[in-house]
């Protein structure tokens, strides 16, 4: 009688708990069932007489919010028996282990949901309640929660925890924020811009910097989450002994959630998560912005550098197929971050527009897997270098081109300030001929400088259009670039004053992925490369090889400040950053305010200007500078 009783208030204390609220089990969308899990099956699967002991669970990887709406915000946590991830692939109606062909071993399903209740409240003391439920999750999902808060104000800072139902096992506490409504007259904005963050070459210092600063109201990421590739093997240089699991380039939806969880696993990401909203999506479903190695090294619509639908690279990928594995990595990332579901009716689309009150409308591309056509893999250079001015070649595809034309001129029809275009990798045209040792042009043919026509397009509809107030944002390439956004050959352009400018572009260096002239480039040497690149480009106007960072965009009607970070060293664990470069761009101008960066920078080159480090060195035993002069 007394286990009945017990039994019986089980049930009654997850009477309420929800599957289909937690997001996981239908992401990324209600069209690909395939990607998703059938509850119907789980629910059949489900013993609630032999659940989890609550002390037994633990949260494993922390919190985190995203995809901020001006009424709602998504929150996110995974509560698991263990750290290990699932290698539940499909979803069973019985009981009996699964064999798990690609690690060749026998895996469990779950019979035993986990249920999970959250709170949102206005105080961080947790008592101010504004939303709350009960929700499930299980193995099928890899044992993570993503739910929708609700019933919020605009531009409102929450905090946010979650429970294992009827226990004291709790998550830590979540701050996150909502977005202004697209009217809205908001007087400032701080956005955080990040990208390619490499597990073995160094920390995530630069995502913890902003959390000990508190200087930003959101974070926005550019792409290169995770790296696919064994560890060592990208990047040559020394590599820390940071291994991202599993040990080996990855292919499987396993593979792809091991690599995301040891990713999660580092402090200062954890920390990032826990304090701020990731805007990696739009007012209106959108997926996240994510660059090639999300998926695989220079992915495109067709393949990728070593996975070409090829015979060989079939057999040599463990007979996983181009498809497959972008379902793999697809799902996998839409389990383990804090997104929405997307209207993925469209292929994989995850192109949208973002409004941030009437101050900025962001208009996050897919440069990558949409629809772009092939691009540079390595052994196909000299072609794609032939065909990188031809007409029908599309980085985005017509209809997301086009999308975006309409989405620009809607902007500037409707007064948004600024327009803030987020793309994966580098729109300015950027000539490295001068230290190409191959006898090249020294171009980036995987970058815009690869589509050269469909650059051409977009800046004709800026300039046709008058089209103002255009921040371009990139990654990708591991280095800083700072330049006036211009139309080469067709517009008449001056460096010293900026005339003939359309935007400015700012493109950030990597969290901790290495310089592109190599992990063990030496800042003498760097800023040598660096002169001599800037030099090489008329509308460059900064540009820095040495250091891994980020920078900071603070918006206002007048202007936008951009403050770029260096970190002087992510081999340890530290809170240090070095002011590199700050620039303004002024409302109405369209180009960077001049004398640029003021004049001076710490590091890099700067047309028309000076590196000043004033002969300090960073003693990295302690964290403190010295006079290297008197030395």
């Amino acid at each position: 009688m007394k286990l009945q009783i017990l039994f019986l208030l089980s049930l009654a204390s997850t009477a309420n708990a929800s599957w289909s609220k937690n997001l996981n089990y239908r992401s990324p969308s209600e069209h690909h069932p395939s990607l998703g899990v059938s509850i119907s099956r789980v629910v059949k699967r489900n013993d609630p007489s032999s659940s989890y002991d609550a002390a037994a669970l633990n949260f494993t990887h922390g919190v985190a919010s995203g995809d901020p709406y001006p009424t709602s915000v998504i929150l996110w946590t995974r509560v698991a028996p263990e750290s290990e991830n699932s290698n539940s692939n499909v979803t069973v109606s019985g009981y009996a282990p699964l064999f798990d062909h690609a690690n060749e071993r026998y895996v469990s399903v779950s019979k035993s949901p986990i249920c999970v209740e959250y709170k949102v409240t206005s105080d961080k003391a947790l008592s101010a309640m504004v939303d709350s439920g009960k929700v499930y999750t299980s193995s099928d999902v890899d044992f993570t929660v993503k739910v929708e808060a609700q019933n919020l104000k605009a531009f409102t800072t929450y905090y946010y925890q979650f429970a294992v139902c009827n226990s004291d096992n709790k998550s830590p506490t979540g701050r996150t924020k909502t977005t202004p409504k697209p009217d809205d007259d908001v007087t400032e904005v701080s956005l955080a811009v990040y990208s390619c963050a490499n597990y073995p070459f160094g920390f995530f210092n630069a995502y913890g910097n902003i959390v000990r600063k508190d200087s930003v109201d959101y974070v926005v990421f550019l792409g290169d989450y995770i790296y696919e590739y064994k560890n060592g093997y990208y990047g040559w240089g020394d590599a820390l002994a940071r291994i991202p699991l599993p040990n080996k380039e990855i292919f499987s939806l396993y593979d792809y959630r091991k690599r995301l969880a040891t990713y999660r696993t580092d402090l200062d990401l954890v920390a990032s998560h826990q304090q701020f909203p990731w805007i990696v999506s739009h007012i209106r479903k959108l997926p996240p912005v994510w660059d090639d190695h999300e998926v695989a090294d220079n992915v495109y619509r067709d393949g990728a550098a070593e996975l070409n639908n090829t015979e060989d690279s079939f057999l040599k990928d463990g007979g996983i197929s181009v498809d497959q594995r972008k379902m793999n990595a697809v799902r996998a990332y839409f389990e383990w971050m804090p997104i929405r579901q997307v209207d993925m009716d469209d292929n994989l689309r995850v192109w949208r527009s973002f409004s941030i009150g009437k101050l900025i409308d962001l208009v996050m591309l897919d440069t990558r897997n949409y629809d772009r056509s092939i691009t540079d893999l390595y052994w196909n250079t000299d072609y794609i270098n032939q065909i990188a001015n031809d007409g029908g070649r599309s980085l985005m595809g017509s209809r997301q081109e086009n999308w975006m034309y309409r989405t620009l001129s809607e902007s500037a029809k409707r007064g948004a300030t600024w327009r803030v275009i987020g793309s994966q990798i580098v729109f300015s045209h950027i000539s490295r001929e001068a230290l190409d040792q191959s006898g090249g042009n020294g171009l980036n043919l995987d970058a815009w400088d690869g589509y050269q026509s469909n650059k051409n397009r977009t800046l004709h509809h800026l300039y046709s259009n008058n089209i103002n107030n255009n921040i371009f944002l990139a990654g990708d390439s591991h280095a800083s670039w700072v330049s006036d956004l211009i139309w080469l050959d067709k517009i008449d352009y001056d460096s010293a004053t900026g005339a003939g400018s359309i935007g400015v572009e700012f493109a950030g260096s990597a969290v901790s992925s290495p310089s592109p002239y190599g992990e063990n480039i030496t800042l003498a040497t760097a800023n040598k490369y660096s002169s001599i690149i800037e030099g090489s480009n008329d509308e460059l106007h900064w540009q820095d090889l040495f250091y891994r960072g980020y920078f900071e965009l603070h918006f206002t009607k007048d202007k936008v400040n951009a403050n770029f970070f260096g970190i002087p060293d992510i081999r340890k664990k530290n809170g240090w950053e070095i002011p590199l470069a700050n620039f303004t761009v002024e409302n109405g101008a369209n180009r960077l305010k001049r004398p640029v960066a003021g004049g001076v920078v710490e590091s890099g080159s700067l047309k028309f200007g000076k590196m000043v480090q004033n002969n300090l060195t960073l003693d990295t035993s302690n964290g403190k500078w010295f006079d290297s002069s008197s030395v």
